[in-house]
């Protein structure tokens, strides 16, 4: 609530100010539909993409789960990110744990693998970006110092290396008993498994597809949100490079321990189009229907996924119940 709290207050500061009945004249009457519906097509494609990927990390640990209940994971992983940040990647694995008897931890495991290719890829796109766009962005930093000291501040912080100084002293004194406890040993156990799932990728059969999947996702994330410029009048100029920069943006935004992204994808996106002349108040309108769109269809379809798990795993759950009341 208090994640949730932040990202409703961030919004509230963006539109507090602006004028409703023309947003939603614009909503209503200048938008062509036609391209946020081929953005929703794009991004439900991006998601299936992402399942297959999963499929190439979980493969080589001797599971082979259904295509049909891995997306439906990964979507249910989307919908819980909407009730608590980062809840997601725990939630998917759970998901795939229950319906294809897959073991958990070794599930998180791939599920790091995956977020660090998804950061490199991430890193290259800013790069891309930042190269490409450097003006902009620095006009921006000059513009916004406070944003760029706040940076600077976190990455020096002494509270932020002393916590971590702490941590390391009080591990080293008491080691011997910490290694010699149950917990520990439990502990350990669970690690393993974690470092099996990670190092699954030096088994991927496939890994070129695995790299081409990597960045095929990353690039429909784009082109979800570029192809959504051409339903306004004032981004439809826009050039893909300047899309690249909104995305770039746009996804620190979603990087933010808020729901969804709430607010900080908003404000981020709003300040990149104003870099190429959107106006603030044509800018709010366009991520309010961006993020809406983006939102809707993760509820739509997370809800249908978490219907058809049950369905489609109907006899498997069906075999389990038997099982358990058999053994009580």
């Amino acid at each position: 609530m208090i994640f949730f709290a932040i990202g409703v207050l961030i919004f509230w500061f963006i539109y507090k100010d602006q004028d409703i009945d023309r947003m939603f004249s614009i909503l209503k009457n200048d938008v062509n539909y036609f391209w946020i519906l081929l953005s929703i097509i794009l991004g439900i494609l991006s998601h299936i993409c992402r399942a297959v990927r999963w499929r190439y990390l979980i493969e080589p640990m001797g599971y082979k789960p259904r295509l049909d209940n891995t997306f439906y994971a990964v979507m249910v992983g989307y919908l819980m990110n909407l009730v608590i940040p980062r809840m997601g990647e725990i939630s998917k694995c759970g998901v795939l744990t229950r319906y294809e008897n897959i073991n958990f931890a070794k599930l998180i495991g791939t599920v790091v693998t995956e977020r660090i290719f998804d950061i490199l890829v991430m890193l290259f796109f800013t790069l891309l970006m930042a190269l490409t766009q450097f003006g902009e962005v620095v006009g921006f930093l000059n513009e916004k110092p406070e944003m760029k000291t706040k940076l600077f501040s976190a990455l020096i912080s002494p509270f932020l290396w002393g916590s971590f100084i702490v941590i390391g002293l009080l591990f080293f004194s008491f080691r011997r008993k910490i290694k010699a406890s149950r917990f520990y040993r439990r502990i350990g156990k669970t690690l393993n498994q974690f470092k099996e799932g990670i190092l699954s990728v030096r088994y991927i059969r496939k890994k070129g597809a695995f790299i081409f999947q990597t960045f095929f996702i990353w690039i429909l994330y784009y082109l979800m949100l570029y192809v959504a410029f051409f339903a306004f009048d004032f981004t439809s100029h826009l050039l893909p490079l300047e899309g690249l920069t909104a995305f770039v943006f746009g996804s620190f935004g979603m990087v933010a321990p808020v729901q969804g992204g709430i607010g900080a994808w908003h404000f981020m996106t709003k300040e990149a189009l104003a870099l190429y002349g959107i106006p603030n108040e044509d800018g709010i309108v366009f991520a309010l229907l961006a993020h809406g769109i983006m939102t809707l269809m993760i509820i739509v379809v997370g809800v249908f996924s978490l219907m058809m798990l049950l369905f489609v795993n109907r006899k498997n759950v069906a075999q389990a119940k038997y099982k358990d009341s058999a053994e009580a």
